[in-house]
């Protein structure tokens, strides 16, 4: 092949299509769809982004392409089979970019998250039930940031909140100017939006936090992270080409059905956004680099070991009643947490042995061996009997991911029913509180909204 087919051939591999040149039925089909021809665009930017973003692979990725390309002609003319080939291409090379432009985890990334397992372990020594919370808090970056808000024209709650007009409190002129020429006000579309000016990477200059909670089931916020680059602040994924707060956000919350955080901390002189995803027995905690697009991250796991307790007092918060529990009540109830794991949640469907002796009959057995469907708003710890009397009921403790405070300790509940009658189903308390058994670190990926 000659010097100048050769690079024909790769303009064409890296761009999209040629309206102006096209002839062939498949080529023609893809011009005369608007649909078609933006995939062919969009496949076009994502394999010269790749190409360039891995020159050592050029030759495979090349090959690759012109592999495709063969297998895309064979749709010709229809558009359903083109728009298919296209959208598996682009998904596989998007996921291929992403790969290669991750940020890898340097050294002092790794001794940044033994350093903070050093911190939590010695925490734990003094209070082994919150030496992760004592730790981060120690961390927390505390100084040199500036903090505002959506703001709302009228009173109304109804009123639709939008980026400030006139510049907030610590901000400076500077910041402003380059607040405004970035045209922030995008990133609240969805809800109302919390905005936080900080150095990020260390260059003397603040970067721009942006926490934007769009609702939904799992009442979600997303995090996203804007660099400071001369006179405008530049999206974290903006060569992802991320239209959306989702689809860029370094992290997001969700908070209804998961137990998670972040705290914006400084270890050895570099900030992370140390976000936590938590369950029964366990927090993870990712140190994300806020600007970087990553994969593999540093991650400190801390795992807890609990005391469950039945009060004997069961209180009533809805209307603020309370109940006081007999002592053959108390010790059954007692005997029946006493089987719940201290450790790990169990959340593993219907057992393999009955939780309560089926009757003769067998009618519903299915009933006997597990509590039934669970809500995504909470975690199951585990199904167990629970023998009052001469009865036997299917129990079920169950806790809202871990969530965990001073005052009320382990946030959990037993409910028990009869097997054969879903509808006599009871509830009760459980007291649980914690101390630290474990913190160990690794690389690995980010495992977040459960889900959501």
């Amino acid at each position: 092949m000659s010097a100048c087919a050769l690079l024909s051939t790769q303009h064409a591999l890296a761009t999209g299509m040629d309206c102006t040149k096209a002839a062939s039925a498949v080529e023609k089909t893809i011009c005369a769809s608007t649909a078609l021809y933006a995939l062919d665009t969009q496949m076009g930017g994502a394999y010269r982004a790749l190409v360039n973003a891995t020159p050592k692979a050029q030759p495979e990725l090349r090959t690759a392409q012109r592999i495709w390309l063969k297998t895309r002609d064979q749709c010709v003319d229809n558009q359903e089979c083109l728009d298919q080939s296209y959208s598996e291409r682009l998904q596989s090379l998007q996921k291929q970019l992403r790969a290669a432009i991750a940020y890898k985890p340097l050294e002092v990334d790794r001794l940044a998250s033994e350093d903070l397992r050093q911190a939590i372990q010695a925490a734990s020594n003094a209070e082994a039930e919150f030496p992760l919370e004592r730790t981060l808090e120690s961390l927390a970056i505390k100084t040199g940031t500036a903090r505002f808000s959506d703001v709302t024209n009228g009173d109304s709650p109804d009123d639709e909140s939008h980026f400030p007009k006139t510049i907030p409190p610590g901000v400076t002129q500077e910041e402003w100017k380059a607040l405004t020429a970035s045209k922030i006000e995008g990133a609240s579309e969805s809800g109302n939006s919390f905005y936080t000016l900080m150095d990020l990477d260390g260059d003397g200059r603040r970067d721009l936090i942006v926490e934007t909670y769009a609702g939904g089931t799992g009442l979600f916020s997303y995090v996203e992270t804007y660099h400071r680059v001369g006179g405008i602040f530049v999206r974290r994924t903006a060569t992802l080409d991320s239209a959306s707060s989702s689809d860029s956000a370094l992290l997001s919350l969700n908070d209804r059905g998961a137990n998670q955080s972040v705290d914006w901390i400084d270890i050895r002189g570099r900030v992370y956004a140390a976000y936590r995803n938590s369950y029964y027995g366990v927090d993870q905690l990712y140190l994300l680099n806020p600007l970087e697009v990553t994969a593999a991250v540093p991650t400190v796991t801390v795992h807890y070991r609990y005391q469950l307790s039945i009060p004997k007092i069961q209180k009533d918060e809805a209307n603020g009643s309370s109940l006081t529990l007999d002592d053959a009540l108390l010790e059954s109830l007692t005997q029946a947490v006493g089987k719940v794991s201290k450790t790990k949640a169990k959340d593993v469907g219907e057992q393999k042995k009955p939780l309560c002796p089926i009757p003769p009959t067998g009618e519903g057995d299915g009933a006997y061996y597990g509590y039934g469907p669970g809500h995504y708003s909470f975690e199951i710890v585990g199904d167990i009997p629970v023998v009052i009397g001469d009865q036997c009921y299917i129990g079920r403790m169950m806790d809202w991911f871990g969530g965990y405070s001073v005052k009320d300790g382990l946030s959990a509940q037993l409910v028990m029913r009869k097997p054969d009658r879903e509808e006599t189903e009871r509830s009760y308390q459980v007291d649980g509180r914690r101390h630290m058994t474990d913190v160990t670190t690794s690389i690995g990926k980010v495992e977040g909204d459960n889900g959501g």
